[in-house]
Formats: C-alpha cells, structure tokens, sequence
C-alpha cells in the first residue's frame, strides 16, 4: 500500500514540476499545445494497452464495456456541474480562468488526477512490480496538464503560492488514491479489477477529449497530430519494453 502510494506521488509530483516552469518561465502557447499533444498520446496508448487491454483479459468484454462506460459517464457528470460552478476553463493556458469558481477549479483538478493514480495503484495487484508504463504516462501526460493550467491561473490573476497549493493538494491526492486503490481492491476478484481498470480508462478518455486535446489543437497548429501520434508510440514501446 505504501508502494502504491509512493508511485501515485510520483505521478502527481510531475504536476508540481509542470506548475513551476508554467510560474517561471514564459513558455509559448503553441509550445504548451504541443506538449499537451504529447502528453495526450502517452496516456491514450496507456489506457488502450495498459488498463482496457489488461482490464480485457482479466474480466472479459462485460467488464470492459462496464467499466468504459461508467467511468466516462460519472467523469462527465462531474464535469459537467464543474463546468457550470466556474471550472470549466481549468486546464487552458490563455488566463480563461478569470472570474471562475476557485473551489470549482480544484475540485476539477482533483478529479482529473484520481482516475490515473487509481490506475496506478490498480497496476501493483497480482504481486508484480507497479506499472512502469503507466507511472511514466502519467508522469508524461501530467507535466503539460499542470503547465497548461498554471500558466492561464497565472494570468488569470492567481497568486504563485495558491496555484502551487493547488498542484501539491492534488499531488498528495494522487499518492491517497494510489494507496486506496491498492488496499481496497487487494482481495477484490478479478472481474471487480477488470471493471476498475477500464473505469479509469473511460473517465481518462473523457477527461483527454474535454480539456487536453482541445487545448492542444487549438494552440498547437497543424502538426499536432504527428505530435500526438508520437507520444502515442513511445509510450507503446515503452510497454512492450516493460
């Protein structure tokens, strides 16, 4: 359980390093697109090979279609009464953020992460190692996503100490949501399993095609796709080194 939680602040501790160079430096918005394009890739190669594929062959098709469509269904709810309390812009990088709920904006950031650090600790069961694949698209695909949004908090008007207490907060969730995962679901069949993997799989899809990927080709012009498509390789190859 430990293990688990130490791999979810891993993956969460990226977002923290994506919040600095967001505060700190003057990076492009064409840059920033590119980058979420990337990040984008690395977590649907991993939800594809990594959690609907394993979520497959422990719990077959019923588990899967389950899972998929719980998990998009509930992230888009969330999502949706977020978007209509001030946090739909939490992830743009242009200072959309502006006049949005504060507590709407968190509260959107912390479910983004939890799915992806669930999965991570979902990928400790059955006595292996963590998923080194998933922990490294998670870590890939969260520098972006915090940069994104650190950069528009930042010209938003949000101070440099709440948008890097936002980033820690979510962070130490995500370590929470890996070591629960991990302990809850220990003794759990593998049917229950299979239905948790394609559950993050759904709400991470869902949560790509909301906020990541529109930002990324609104921003990153017409090369956005090879971009995506090369996230979406090394993170492929990755997997199968692993």
């Amino acid at each position: 359980m430990l293990e688990a939680g130490f791999w979810g602040f891993v993956g969460g501790f990226a977002l923290l390093i994506g919040a600095i160079v967001g505060l700190k430096a003057h990076t492009g918005q064409r840059t920033i697109g590119l980058v979420m394009a990337f990040g984008a890739g690395v977590l649907i190669s991993a939800l594809a090979f990594e959690l609907t594929e394993e979520s497959f062959k422990r719990g077959g098709a019923l588990s899967v279609t389950l899972g998929l469509a719980a998990g998009g269904i509930l992230f888009f709810a969330g999502d949706w009464v977020l978007d209509h309390r001030g946090g739909n812009h939490r992830k743009r990088s242009g200072g959309q953020q502006e006049g949005g709920s504060g507590s709407a904006i968190v509260l959107g950031a912390l479910m983004d992460g939890i799915p992806e650090s669930v999965a991570i600790g979902v990928s400790l069961l059955g006595g292996g190692g963590v998923g080194v694949a998933t922990v490294a698209a998670v870590f890939l695909s969260n520098v972006p996503e915090s940069l994104s949004a650190a950069t528009g908090l930042k010209k938003a008007g949000h101070s440099a100490g709440w948008v890097m207490g936002l980033w820690t907060a979510v962070a130490v969730v995500s370590a929470l949501a890996a070591a629960v995962g991990y302990g809850v679901l220990g003794d759990a069949s593998p049917s229950v399993i299979a239905f948790i993997q394609a559950f993050a799989a759904g709400a991470i899809l869902t949560m790509l095609a909301d906020t990541m990927m529109p930002e990324s080709f609104e921003h990153g012009g017409s090369i956005v796709g090879l971009v995506t498509l090369l996230g979406f390789a090394l993170a492929f190859l990755l997997s199968t080194a692993e």
